[in-house]
């Protein structure tokens, strides 16, 4: 259906408030229809007796209607009377007394009858009475002598005038006498006095009678006041008494309080509903008593209650028959007290609950007319019918009368006429015509065709579609001849037949096609409507300084719809341009030629076009010539001599005295204010000036304490603040403005919490600042219930049903009086769970790892609050590969707004899920729909967890492996394919094995010894092969015992963990090239001395690599200093290092891709003092060393004999078992070390090692297998290098690197080591 509102957008008030002109019922005049009262003078018409009398009638209807008057209950035939005339074509009466008429003859009871052939309808019965001004009878006033300290009431005793005057007392000089807790006018105008002083005594106390209608002011004559004092009545006492009396009068005694009115102690007052009551107490005594008023067994209606005339005077406006009760008043001051109490009824004159309505129906429809009223005492409703007593009027059988409603059933033509509803009490009554309009009209749009409608970007855009027909039509609008019908949020279609879009957008532009129907046929009409882009300056003039005698121009580069034409208009301060030839305007700037001090001031640029304005300004500053470059610029000095004048309740006005610019002109003045009321010592910005401008009118709030300061700037900056300016207090008044930020939204279900943004201090104009909070649920005919609260910002209404609207307004009051009338807001009373879930949850699984699920809507009458949108709730039961169960996780996706379906993404395939679905609200979810279950389909499985190459032989490996970790599905078997990688890290053909699902190993035989291979593994399911998981693996060399480990893929060497199962498989290669796999430099080491170091390193990567070694202090920001290193050796010796220092060192290789060993950082040896003597050139020295020299011969020939002998040493025995094929001689020209061996060795000893063999690749050694080191052979632990690298305490011989058993390898912590490494 469409989406129907009222019309609400204040931007369209206008607009709404004509197309709510023609609704549905307002017959067009072309069209037979009853007379309807368009105009009629009130009920009770007081006229002025000395112009003419016009009574207005005015009516409508087709035919025109005639008019006829009754007077005074019987036909009044104005053609008998010549002062009385009927205007032409209207029923207005005009009763000349101008000419000779007297308005008294006039006086009576009026009622104006419009008539045609389809009814007739009546007005009000309408009393005229001529105003009445009489004089005051003429009476002698004898003056007052009244003694010190006693009461008085002057009467004023007013002529009764029609209607009554307003009364007030003035003396000669026509000014109003002060009135005070003491004196003040009772509402019968008379002049009470608590008690008089003698200042009271003057002569001329007079009494005003001002009776507006006639405008004119009747005087008392002046009454005379003489108030004796005890001091000078004692004084004449005295003069005429003898020394012998002892006489005098008394002091000035203090009294109890009396009432001087009411009198008694109770009263009776009778008030009618909606009209002001007013209770008055005035209370004599001395001292002046001070008045209380309570209301018994009740409290007064704060929100509605004021005190007047000093409290004297009780007021409750808009009374309610709750009002009614007794009012007690009650004066008291030291001496005691005293009361009086008011009975009030509250009576009510007839009210409207639901006015009657006029009815448009076609033959053969119901309706009804419905009359209802309220009042106090209960109204009599009665009935006519085209202004006769419905049950004197001619029969209809199509109406039956009951109570207040007229029932109308199966309606003909003839059944057209004019009903009144009369409802009266004692206290007035209420008269409502409406007509029975009986016609069979097709539909027709009173909107004229092709209407074009232009708005701006973004801006709302209402078309109108004014309809008419019997029966009322069916409206629906398109977009086009030819589009499709209009729905959704982003359009508003109101009763009255308007399409509001409320944010217009370009693509909006079009023709719009209104469709009226009914029964009796369609018709259509067209609008169009042209979204225009907004005008902008997209380049605004600036500020400018411009020397006197100068050139300024100002740029005002606009752009616009191309299809608007803009005009630019140039001000200058708000005021039309000069008429001076000085000032060119062009297209889009302004140029001043010769600039004079008078051209200084602010200039604006206005374009306008037919749908927008837009406007900006510049302030153009004319300065002297430019002074000598000695002058100095500066801060203006503060401005001085503040002085406020002209102090009005709203405004004031403020001038200063500039202080010195300091060179650089004045821009502008900042006017600041403080409260000292309510914020003392705090400082607001007020407005600010241009800097030509010294005085300036203030806008102020009431209630607030003021105190004003100013501020220069200039280019330089800001001056200090100027002294405060005398401060002035502006006088209480009601508050301007109301809270703003209303709202009403519920906490729980059965309440409505209504917050505000309370009024600041200044706002609140006046002391006792409260909140009058209203509130009324919405769409129901309900009276607005009220509370007034102060020093709050919330109200919760207790007892609402769970969220329904609310309509809500609050308003500020103080003891002054109300703000101006709020507007309403819209609120919500609390949310509530939601009852119901959704239904006909439905699942489509689209993939193995998406799902798709639809719900329907759940009905938003049983959502109990806004509606936010639906959370699906699923979550694994069990993998369909497994059939194992695990933690059930649920997950939740939250679908916002009212959608009915939703996609389940990052399913797990081959799964059983359960789901539902749950409507949520502010309040939070509803119950849960049904579970509903889906699986999903199979897919790839992922990688198998692990692959493990182990139990290598010199043509077999052994493979283990793990099933996927997700299977996603039902493993059909496992893909291996595999391919050779030689030495030269050339690939060879790839091998591929498919191996049953249920197997967890294999042994691959037949492959060639000393070779890598890459092996790829994955795992299959009916869906296909999942990711493959790769590893690498050596088959061990022949004959030479060595076992090379199982290589994964960076991840070392493998242990034998699972029994294998047999696989044959026999692998012929081919090879190609590829790139080294893994080339590394590890194991740097260093070994420093005073002012060198010897670096060494293991290199594991293709042959033929050039080295070089980087270096630099430790620690430094400075490029690392770089040395090539000669051949392919693995160390280098630093030398010209400073002795001391930290060092950091990294090997490289080039050629590849910037590759580098880790850094290691070493120190050098501290610097030994110039003073020592070179312990090589001292003589002790070289006879210590000549003589370890002959002990090492001695030993070298005793060992050389030994061996001749057929003596082994343990090293030899080790070296026999294990012949070590890796150790070559050492090369005299590039200093490498030969091999270690005995005499006896064989000639297959000499025997090159092959080319590309490597030690193991972690160069550890086993304790067992190895307890002999350097010790053995030299003096030391550690052996060091001289600076050409020879060793430095050690054998001259070489020891032979032990046979790595295992998988283990030597350890090589020693530039031995290395050396022995070194390929």
């Amino acid at each position: 259906m469409m989406k129907k509102k009222s019309i609400s957008a204040s931007k369209a008030s206008l607009v709404l408030f004509l197309c709510q002109m023609i609704s549905a019922l307002d017959v067009p005049l072309d069209l037979s229809q009853p007379p309807t009262i368009t105009q009629q003078s009130p009920k009770d018409y007081i006229v002025d007796p000395r112009e003419n009398i016009v009574i207005q009638c005015e009516a409508k209807g087709k035919p025109p209607p005639s008019f006829s008057w009754t007077r005074n209950g019987t036909h009044f035939d104005i053609d008998k009377d010549a002062q009385v005339t009927m205007k032409p074509n209207s029923g207005t009466l005009v009763i000349n007394i101008m000419n000779g008429g007297k308005a008294e003859a006039y006086e009576g009871v009026y009622q104006c009858t419009a008539r045609n052939e389809r009814g007739a309808a009546i007005s009000n019965n309408i009393v005229i009475r001529p105003s009445r001004s009489p004089l005051w009878t003429k009476e002698k006033l004898e003056p007052n002598h009244v003694r010190e300290g006693d009461s008085l009431v002057l009467h004023c005793r007013p002529p009764v005038g029609l209607p009554p005057p307003i009364i007030f007392w003035m003396d000669n000089a026509f000014q109003r006498l002060p009135q005070s807790e003491r004196v003040s006018q009772g509402l019968n105008g008379d002049l009470y006095f608590s008690n008089v002083q003698p200042e009271d005594t003057r002569e001329d106390y007079i009494c005003y009678a001002r009776f507006n209608h006639t405008q004119t002011i009747q005087q008392k004559q002046p009454i005379s006041v003489k108030v004796f004092s005890m001091d000078s009545l004692n004084d004449t006492i005295a003069a005429n008494l003898s020394d012998t009396d002892i006489y005098g009068a008394k002091p000035v005694t203090e009294r109890q309080p009396i009432l001087l009115t009411p009198t008694g102690s109770t009263s009776t007052k009778v008030e009618l509903r909606g009209n002001v009551l007013l209770l008055e107490c005035i209370a004599a005594g001395l001292p002046t008593p001070v008045i209380r008023w309570i209301k018994e067994g009740g409290e007064l209606p704060v929100n509605r209650t004021f005190f007047e005339n000093f409290k004297k005077t009780l007021k409750i406006i808009d009374v309610s028959e709750a009002d009614s009760g007794n009012y007690k008043c009650i004066a008291r001051n030291m001496l005691g007290s005293v009361h009086h109490v008011i009975s009030v009824t509250v009576k009510a004159a007839p009210y409207w609950i639901t006015a009657p309505r006029n009815l448009v129906l076609s033959p053969g429809e119901d309706g009804t007319l419905i009359c209802r009223a309220n009042g106090n005492p209960k109204p009599n409703i009665s009935w006519f019918a085209n202004g006769v007593p419905i049950a004197i009027a001619p029969e209809d059988p199509s109406r039956k009368v009951d109570g207040d409603t007229i029932i109308f059933s199966h309606v003909q033509e003839r059944s057209s006429a004019v009903y009144q509803c009369n409802a009266s009490n004692e206290y007035g009554y209420l008269l409502s015509n409406a007509f029975v309009n009986v016609l069979a009209e097709p539909p027709r749009v009173l909107t004229p065709a092709n209407k074009l409608y232009q708005v701006i970007a973004d801006s709302p855009a209402l078309l109108d579609c004014a309809y008419f027909g019997s029966p009322k039509p069916e409206i629906e609008w398109f977009k086009g001849v030819k589009g499709s019908i209009l729905r959704g949020n982003e359009y508003v279609f109101h009763d009255n037949g308007t399409l509001e879009i409320p944010v217009a957008q370009k693509d909006s532009t079009g023709t719009y096609t209104c469709v009226a129907r009914n029964e009796l046929g369609k018709v259509q009409n067209e609008v169009r409507l042209e979204v225009k882009d907004p005008t902008m300056i997209i380049k605004q003039p600036e500020y400018k300084v411009i020397q006197r005698y100068g050139q300024v121009s100002f740029e005002c580069i606009i752009r616009h719809d191309s299809t608007l034409l803009p005009t630019v208009i140039w001000l200058k301060d708000n005021d039309e341009l000069p008429d001076d030839e000085r000032f060119l305007v062009g297209k889009d700037n302004l140029t001043i030629m010769n600039v004079t001090d008078k051209d200084d001031g602010t200039y604006t640029c206005i374009v306008n076009t037919t749908l927008d304005s837009v406007s900006a300004s510049a302030v153009l500053t004319v300065v002297a010539a430019p002074p000598t470059p000695a002058i100095i610029y500066a801060r203006p000095n503060p401005p001085f001599d503040l002085e406020l004048t002209g102090q009005l309740e709203r405004s004031v006005e403020l001038s200063w005295i500039p202080g010195d610019e300091n060179n650089s002109p004045i821009r502008h003045f900042v006017i600041e204010y403080e409260d000292g009321l309510h914020e003392p010592g705090v400082w607001h910005y007020q407005t600010e000036v241009p800097g030509t401008q010294t005085t300036v009118q203030l806008k102020l709030s009431p209630y607030v304490n003021y105190s004003f300061r100013v501020i220069a700037v200039n280019e330089i900056g800001r001056s200090q603040p100027s002294e405060p300016s005398e401060q002035y207090l502006t006088k209480s008044a009601n508050p301007d403005e109301n809270p703003s930020n209303v709202q009403g939204i519920g906490s729980e279900p059965d309440n409505l919490v209504i917050t505000w943004e309370s009024l600041k201090g200044f706002q609140s104009n006046g002391p006792g600042l409260q909140y009058k909070v209203s509130w009324r649920q919405k769409d129901v005919d309900d009276e607005w219930t009220s509370v007034i609260v102060a020093n709050v910002s919330k109200y919760i209404v207790s007892g609402t049903p769970t969220f329904v609207p609310y309509e809500i307004k609050v308003q500020a009051l103080n003891d002054l009086g109300y703000a101006p009338e709020p507007s309403e807001v819209i609120g919500h009373s609390g949310e509530d769970l939601p009852m119901v879930a959704p239904g006909n949850v439905q699942v489509h699984v689209i993939n193995s790892t998406l799902a798709k699920v639809h719900w329907d809507p759940v009905p938003l009458k049983t959502v109990r609050g806004h509606l936010q949108g639906y959370k699906v709730y699923y979550w694994k039961v069990q993998s369909l590969s497994r059939r194992s169960r695990r933690h059930i996780e649920k997950k939740i996706l939250t679908f916002r707004g009212n959608k009915t379906f939703g996609m389940l993404p990052g399913l797990e395939p081959y799964s059983s899920y359960k789901l539902n679905v749950r409507v949520v609200n502010g309040k939070g979810e509803g119950p849960a729909s049904p579970d509903k279950v889906f699986k999903t389909p199979e897919g790839v499985p992922s990688s198998p967890s692990f692959l493990k190459i182990t139990n290598p032989t010199l043509d077999s490996l052994t493979l283990e492996w793990g099933s996927p970790t997700h299977p996603n599905g039902v493993l059909t078997s496992y893909i291996l394919k595999f391919q050779p990688i030689n030495n030269t890290h050339e690939l060879g053909p790839l091998v591929e094995i498919r191996i049953p699902a249920n197997e967890s190993s294999l042994i691959l035989k037949n492959l060639n010894y000393s070779t890598r291979y890459k092996f790829y593994f994955n795992a299959q399911t009916s869906v296909g092969s999942g990711s493959q998981i790769t590893e690498e693996a050596v088959t061990i060399m022949d004959e030479a015992g060595i076992l090379r480990p199982a290589v994964g893929a960076g991840k070392g060497y493998s242990e034998i963990l699972f029994a294998t199962s047999p696989v044959m498989h026999t692998v012929r290669p081919t090879f190609y090239k590829v790139q080294p796999l893994y080339p590394r430099i590890r194991n740097v080491t260093t070994a420093a001395a005073e002012t060198y170091a010897n670096i060494s390193w293991e290199y594991e990567g293709p042959d033929h690599a050039n080295f070089y070694v980087e270096y630099g202090v430790a620690g430094s920001k400075e490029d690392w200093k770089k040395e090539i290193v000669n051949g392919s050796r693995s160390f280098f010796v630093l030398k010209g290092l400073t002795p001391g220092t930290a060092y950091k060192v990294r090997v490289g290789a080039e050629g590849l891709s910037g590759f580098r060993s880790s850094e290691d950082v070493f120190e050098t040896g501290p610097a030994m003092a110039s003073r020592q003597i070179d312990i090589a050139t001292q003589g002790w020295f070289i006879g210590l060393m000549c003589a370890v020299a002959l002990l090492i011969l001695i030993l070298l020939i005793v060992c050389f004999i030994r061996r001749n002998k057929g003596g082994k040493y343990p090293v030899k025995e080790k070296e026999d078992a294990h012949a070590d094929p890796e150790i070559q001689p050492m090369k005299e020209d590039d200093g490498t070390f030969g091999e270690y061996r005995s005499l006896e060795s064989d000639a297959e000893d000499h025997k090159p090692l092959k080319k590309g063999s490597r030690t193991p690749s972690d160069r550890t050694v086993k304790k067992e297998d190895s307890d002999d080191s350097l010790v053995d052979y030299g003096e030391g632990v550690n052996g060091q290098f001289n600076e050409d690298g020879s060793f430095i305490g050690q054998y001259s011989g070489k020891k032979e690197k032990e046979p790595a058993e295992g998988n283990e390898s030597s350890e090589a912590p020693s530039p031995v080591n290395a050396m022995n490494s070194f390929v």
